[in-house]
């Protein structure tokens, strides 16, 4: 694969995941986009990696290391929505931007 490719690729996972989250309501979805939108990222950082120094494995072990932070981030973030939901029944942004009580 090329680098082109891999960047084309990145560029369509930030697009899609900033049309994500810059559109939906539900608090679900707009984590998706983020979501989506940090993949591009990481594809794009993997695919330079690859291209600027292939023997070395600093880049996978970094990519790795993201992708973990990224897992636990997301599933904070759900623990995080669970809870708002079940204290007050909330599921969209506009509901849940106050949090004072």
């Amino acid at each position: 694969m090329t680098l082109e490719a891999f960047l084309l690729l990145a560029a369509a996972l930030f697009c899609v995941g900033l049309y994500g989250a810059l559109s939906q309501q539900s608090i679900v979805m707009l984590m998706m986009g983020l979501e989506l939108m940090v993949n591009g990222l990481v594809v794009a950082a993997a695919g330079f990696w690859s291209f600027v120094s292939p023997g070395a494995a600093d880049g996978q072990v970094l990519v790795l290391v993201a992708i973990t932070v990224m897992a636990l981030e997301m599933a904070m973030g759900f623990a995080v929505v669970t809870a708002l939901f079940r204290a007050r029944d909330v599921d969209v942004t506009d509901e849940a931007g106050d949090l004072s009580g």
